[in-house]
């Protein structure tokens, strides 16, 4: 049995929890060769690659690396394990539970999130009917992200965000890709739903609209990441009519989502507002006078309607905090403090 080899591999490794997760989904060829990497490495895997016909490469510290059969990392593609299909054939088998059909509506999102909220991004033919794309066959790549939560990351803005009388600002987290714009909204929608006493905060409800299923990371209902104990979440739900679902059913003081920038999205935060509630949200962008090169995004700017803007990037490192502004006076709030 493949998942009986997998689970021999781990016996190696059992202190790796987050790779272990993975390990047991893998083809047990590609399992074993990951399973050999150096140790110090473990923990840092952040993607795991696989395309038919191509190298097996990671992702960690920010830099791609090849691997050969020992679990050698290299930089260059030199006597490297080269991903067969039945590697992918055999990982995407044991991915989908041995019922490709039963994970059909994820697979035409291009992804299936597995236990430990791991998503595993998938390409190959797209296949269209009368209803638009109804999924993807001839699987020819794979793409597991390694699910990290990071605890604490949000204790630097917190003050900046929270008021007085149990209320936050409306907050707009700025950020290029991959730079910590979701691990930071995940961990302030945690404490603020949780609550800080030391900052006599008691906690809100707090509605996630989780469209890429990357805040929450659910797997059968429950949140593989701590979001918090008055928090509800909408997965794989489009951003309008989720913000819309919460305000009619949940009564939620803050709604939380990730990477808006349509039209559609700017209309339902609007209605948020009207709703008296709060919004925190996400965007990618080096900067303010980036997002507003976007003519939707340069509107909502000018309206003043986000309170504190967060500007992220990773020039000390992934998650660094530019520089938090007042969204009504465009002043730094970091280099003059609160």
């Amino acid at each position: 049995m493949q998942t009986h080899n997998n689970r021999e591999i781990l016996k190696k490794v059992k202190k790796y929890k987050k790779l272990d997760d993975i390990l047991t989904y893998l083809d047990p060829e590609v399992a074993n060769v990951i399973s050999k990497i150096p140790d110090r490495y473990k923990n840092q895997v952040e993607e795991i690659r696989m395309r038919i016909g191509k190298p097996l490469m990671i992702f960690l510290n920010g830099e791609d690396y090849f691997i050969n059969s020992n679990g050698q990392l290299r930089k260059t593609n030199i006597d490297t394990m080269i991903i067969s299909s039945k590697n992918v054939y055999k990982t995407f088998r044991i991915l989908s539970n041995y019922s490709v059909y039963a994970f059909e509506e994820e697979i035409k999102n291009g992804f299936i999130t597995i236990k430990g909220g791991h998503r595993v991004g998938v390409s190959g033919k797209a296949v269209y009917g009368k209803n638009g794309l109804e999924t993807i066959k001839k699987i020819s790549s794979l793409n597991i992200r390694v699910a990290r939560e990071i605890k604490g990351v949000s204790k630097k803005v917190i003050p900046y965000i929270i008021k007085q009388n149990n209320r936050i600002y409306n907050t707009l987290i700025v950020s290029p890709p991959q730079c910590g714009k979701t691990t930071l909204l995940r961990d302030i929608v945690r404490n603020i739903s949780n609550g800080i006493s030391k900052d006599n905060f008691y906690g809100v409800k707090v509605g996630i609209v989780d469209e890429r299923s990357e805040i929450a990371n659910m797997y059968n209902g429950e949140p593989q990441n701590d979001v918090g104990v008055r928090t509800d979440v909408l997965d794989g739900c489009r951003k309008y009519d989720g913000i819309l679902m919460l305000i009619r059913a949940m009564s939620p003081n803050v709604i939380a989502t990730d990477e808006i920038g349509d039209e559609n999205d700017i209309k339902a935060i609007h209605e948020a507002l009207k709703a008296g509630v709060n919004i925190i949200a996400t965007i990618h962008g080096e900067n303010v006078d980036d997002i507003k090169t976007k003519p939707i995004m340069k509107k909502i700017i000018n309206e003043k309607v986000f309170e504190r803007i967060i500007v992220l990037d990773n020039s000390k490192g992934v998650g660094t905090i530019k520089d938090i502004i007042d969204g009504s006076k465009y002043n730094s709030l970091l280099n003059k403090g609160i």
